[in-house]
Formats: structure tokens, C-alpha cells, sequence
């Protein structure tokens, strides 16, 4: 049975994002705005879906969603209540005393956490109190400002220290080359750190890629973080699509993970999306109709990547692609043998291709809604790029001490800077560990080593396939 996921918005991005998301949701469940849930057209329908993943469902058959929105002032969560009128729990939103932000700086977010984690861990526990299988926590934030990097960073420590046998999911977005946030590098290597050690599966979303497939979808070359938003929406809606709508394979977060991640530092993952139908972009421009070959195939296009890359050829980890719409086995047949022959991957993982083929919404039709539409998470070792990224950016403030005094009272700083040179260890080691997995012996070792045996020749994987 697919346990229940709690979805924690931080930031003036995580609730703009999480807006966007519970907007798609709730359409594709048929629940109006306020919580209610729409008349079936005919008497004798039986609900399909499951709604118990993200929504608490009270006796008068209102919906709320199992959701936290967090900020330290009031506009975005503002802006997500006025959006959806006594959608969400009261109790479950939180805004700073003081409501003055925290300036764009990692550590003053970061101890806006310290200061009241016992009251957001009471708030979370009630929460999980009204769950029957709780499953995990899906954490939606940016990593270039202040609430979102070091509040964000600070809730998963927590998480971690708290619930360390449930999954921690974030959906992490970076700046554009465009940020107006100057300590943003710093910000950035410092949230990087927590998703390295506290998060199971980081999916990230690189602005600069974002805003150029905004461009396209909308026809609009000044595209907006509004469109941004829906884009992203769109990849957390089709990655809990076979939750949310169940089949027999792919249930579960764990079962589409480790399906993708070889190692507990290998888990950062790359989206790519293609058509944007307008089931999930209302107003998406016209398209061309693709079959599953087209798209599956299309998504390795880097054009239609949610983070930049350099490379034309980059190597693949694990891929899980989610198709929806009318779908021809047929097709994906072909389309995974030629997958096979043309991506790159180590010899450790050559069957690294698995498809979900989902349902879409009854409750949610549009005119093309029959349309084929797929979602790609990648595990690939492109991903280094952003990485190296902040690093390089960090590297050019850090070495000149540039702004460090706006970090000088931070609770982690008051015996020097040694969090920062830290945190610049971790993020390399992982760049590292990418670049290592390259090769076809990167496993070798930790299969030799007992206490890290990841499998055995009769192992199963979540899916039933002798695949580690």
C-alpha cells in the first residue's frame, strides 16, 4: 500500500512552486479550489485515484492537503491562501513573528530553524499523527536565498536526526545567471551540503534551463518564474502520477528510487519533460502530436532538460521515464531498444532504462489530453555541471572574503568559517563520486566490501527484475 507523502513549502519559491503544484493536483483529482470535492457525472462512479497520498479527507467530503507552508514573511503564503480559499491547514502554516525575511542569507534562515524546531516538530508529528502508513516528506525550496537554503537546510537536519527511516525527497531549484542575490554562492555550497547528507533523492531544476524552455512552451521569449513554476509542477505531479493513480508497478517513492540511485551520494536527479499538454499547461501553445517512440526518445534532448548541460553525450546512472496518455506498447518497445543503443552508461548499470506507463486524470480533460506526454528523471553524471558551477562561484567569493561579514552572527559561524570549507569538501566529493561512477569498475570495491553489499545474483529489485 503506497504510504502518505507531507509536502513542506519553504521560501518565497517553495510556496510559489508549491502553489502551481497543489493547483495541478487538485484539478486532477477533482477538488475545487476551497477544498471541495466536484460531482461525478454519473451517480455510479467509483473514484479510481488515490487521494489519501497528499489529502486528508474529512466526513463532509472536503479535501486537505497533507501539506506545511513555511516562511519568515508573508507575501508568497499570502499570495497560496488567496489562490485557494480555506484549501490548507491553518495550523500548518507558519510565518515568522517578525515577518521581515531573512535578508537572502543562508544562516539567519538557518537559525530562524534552530530557534523554533521544537514547535516545527510538534507541528510535524501532529501531522504524521493523522497518517496510517506515513511514507515520507517531499521538500520544495530554492537554494540561492535565505529562506529556502538555511531554513530549508535546517528542516533537513531535522528530518534526518528525526525520521531517518522515512524518505526525504526535495525538489531544489538553482539560480540563474540572472540572480540579484550576490551571496547566493555561498548560500548555494552551504544548502548543497544538507542535500548531500540529509536527503535521500534531490531532484534539481536549474533556472537558466528553466526560463529557456518557459520560452518555448509559452511561445514567450520574456518567459516568467510564474511559467518556471508550472514547468516544475508538471515534474512533481508526473513523478507521483503511478501513486496517485495505481497500477502494479512503481507504487511507491522507494520503488521508482532505486530504480535510480546506485549509492547514497549518487542521488541527485535531472527532469526533463516533453510536450507540455495542456492537462498540465493550460496555456501551452500548439504542438506537435508525438507518439511514445517520439517521446521517449525526445527526452534525452537537451533542449527539453530542466538543467543546462555541456555535454551532447552524457552518461546515464539510471533513467526512469513516466508516460501518460494512449500509449502503444509497441512503441516503447522500440523506443527502449534504440534507447539502449544510443545512451551512454557504465557497464555496471547497461539496463538503466525503466518506463512507467500512467494514467491521466478523468477529472482533468483537455483537448489533448490523449496525447502522449512523458517525464524523465536522470541520474547522470552531467549533473556535475551545475555542481562545479557553485562551486567555481563560490570559489571566486570565498578566496576574496567577499561578504563573509553577513554571515559573522550566524550560530554555525561563531568559531570561524570552517562550515564553508566543509561544505566545499562535500560538494567535491560528491563531483568526485559522479565522475568515478563513469568508470566500469566504480562498483568493484563496494561489492568486495561485506558491510556495503548492495545485492546478490538472485536479488530483486522494487519492480521484480533481477536488476542492482
Amino acid at each position: 500500500m503506497t504510504g502518505e507523502i507531507i509536502t513542506l513549502q519553504i521560501g518565497q519559491c517553495g510556496n510559489q512552486v508549491g502553489k502551481q503544484f497543489w493547483s495541478q493536483l487538485t484539478r486532477e483529482h477533482g477538488i475545487e479550489r476551497d477544498g471541495q470535492s466536484r460531482p461525478f457525472d454519473s451517480p455510479q462512479a467509483v473514484r479510481e485515484d488515490d487521494t489519501n497520498i497528499f489529502f486528508r479527507q474529512d466526513d463532509f467530503n472536503r479535501y486537505t492537503p497533507r501539506a506545511f507552508l513555511f516562511d519568515l514573511e508573508p507575501s508568497a503564503i499570502g499570495d497560496v491562501q488567496n489562490s485557494f480559499p480555506g484549501l490548507f491547514n491553518e495550523r500548518n502554516i507558519w510565518v515568522s513573528k517578525d515577518e521581515l525575511g531573512a535578508g537572502n542569507t543562508w544562516s539567519k534562515g538557518y537559525d530562524y530553524g534552530l530557534e523554533n524546531q521544537d514547535e516545527f516538530i510538534n507541528m510535524i508529528d501532529r501531522e504524521i499523527d493523522g497518517t496510517e502508513h506515513f511514507e515520507g516528506f517531499q521538500l520544495i525550496h530554492s537554494v540561492a536565498g535565505g529562506t529556502g537554503s538555511g531554513l530549508g537546510s535546517n528542516f533537513l537536519e531535522a528530518l534526518s536526526d528525526r525520521y531517518h527511516k522515512k524518505l526525504t525527497t526535495t525538489y531544489s531549484v538553482f539560480p540563474s545567471n540572472e540572480s540579484e542575490v550576490v551571496i547566493q554562492p555561498y548560500n548555494t555550497i552551504l544548502t548543497l551540503r544538507r542535500l548531500i547528507e540529509n536527503s535521500d533523492a534531490s531532484v534539481v531544476f536549474d533556472n537558466n534551463a528553466l526560463l529557456n524552455l518557459a520560452s518555448k512552451v509559452f511561445k514567450d521569449s520574456n518567459a516568467s518564474y510564474a511559467q518556471t513554476n508550472q514547468l516544475i509542477a508538471s515534474v512533481l505531479s508526473s513523478t507521483t502520477n503511478s501513486l496517485r493513480f495505481p497500477g502494479y508497478m512503481f507504487n511507491s517513492l522507494p520503488s521508482i528510487f532505486s530504480t535510480l540511485i546506485p549509492t547514497a551520494d549518487l542521488h541527485f536527479l535531472v527532469p526533463s519533460f516533453t510536450p507540455f499538454t495542456t492537462d498540465f499547461i493550460p496555456d501551452a501553445k500548439e504542438f506537435k502530436r508525438s507518439t511514445a517512440y517520439d517521446v521517449i526518445l525526445d527526452l534525452f534532448d537537451k533542449n527539453n532538460s530542466m538543467v543546462l548541460r555541456r555535454s551532447d553525450s552524457p552518461i546515464y546512472l539510471g533513467i526512469f521515464d513516466a508516460l501518460q496518455g494512449t500509449v502503444d506498447q509497441n512503441d516503447v518497445m522500440k523506443a527502449m531498444a534504440k534507447a539502449q543503443q544510443r545512451v551512454k552508461s557504465p557497464s555496471w548499470s547497461s539496463s538503466s532504462l525503466h518506463v512507467n506507463i500512467g494514467r491521466k486524470s478523468p477529472y482533468n480533460k483537455s483537448p489533448n489530453s490523449d496525447n502522449v506526454s512523458g517525464m524523465m528523471l536522470g541520474n547522470t553524471t552531467s549533473v556535475t555541471s551545475l555542481l562545479q558551477t557553485a562551486c567555481n562561484s563560490f570559489d571566486v567569493l570565498f578566496k576574496k572574503g567577499a561578504f563573509l561579514h553577513m554571515y559573522q552572527n550566524g550560530k554555525m559561524f561563531q568559531n570561524g568559517w570552517d562550515e564553508f570549507l566543509e561544505s566545499r569538501e562535500v560538494v567535491q566529493s560528491v563531483i568526485d563520486e559522479y565522475i568515478s561512477a563513469e568508470q566500469d569498475s566504480f562498483l568493484d570495491d563496494i561489492l568486495l566490501e561485506d558491510e556495503n553489499i548492495v545485492g546478490s545474483g538472485d536479488a530483486m529489485d522494487a519492480d521484480g527484475d533481477n536488476i542492482i
